[in-house]
């Protein structure tokens, strides 16, 4: 998880995370079940891809949504459905009312993840993300 989500900041941001930074991250939400879960895809007992599921409290709702971060397909797996069925997973957990949706954030630029996500049936007509880090 640690190298997917390094692999992935690398990727789409063109950001060098710190990995020691990263690993304690990676292990804060292992140890704590409540800042998150990861999802993990397997083939041929590989890892091929992970996400993240963290959690925001809705009081429109009275749930809670859920949310994909850190998503991360190997690409050499890319296009055979990785992310599909992940996604499938956690959509079957929201009709089973465990959540009352899901949403992600995706780089404005990327538009090769936005007609994937779009075609899974979500869409970004909502809301914009504004953000502050600290550092910036």
């Amino acid at each position: 998880m640690v190298d997917a989500n390094y692999n992935m900041a690398l990727e789409t941001e063109d950001l060098k995370l710190d990995k020691s930074t990263l690993t304690l991250g990676v292990s804060a939400v292992i140890q704590d079940a409540s800042k998150g879960a990861y999802m993990v895809a397997e083939q041929g007992g590989e890892s091929v891809g992970c996400l993240l599921l963290t959690y925001e409290w809705s009081d429109w709702r009275n749930s809670q949504v859920v949310w994909i971060q850190s998503l991360y397909v190997v690409p050499e797996m890319r296009g055979q459905g990785i992310f599909k069925s992940m996604f499938a997973a956690v959509e079957q957990r929201v009709n089973d009312g465990e959540f009352a949706g899901v949403r992600l954030y995706v780089d404005k630029t990327n538009e090769k993840a936005q007609q994937v996500y779009s075609q899974l049936g979500m869409n970004g007509d909502h809301y914009l993300l504004f953000e502050k880090m600290s550092g910036d």
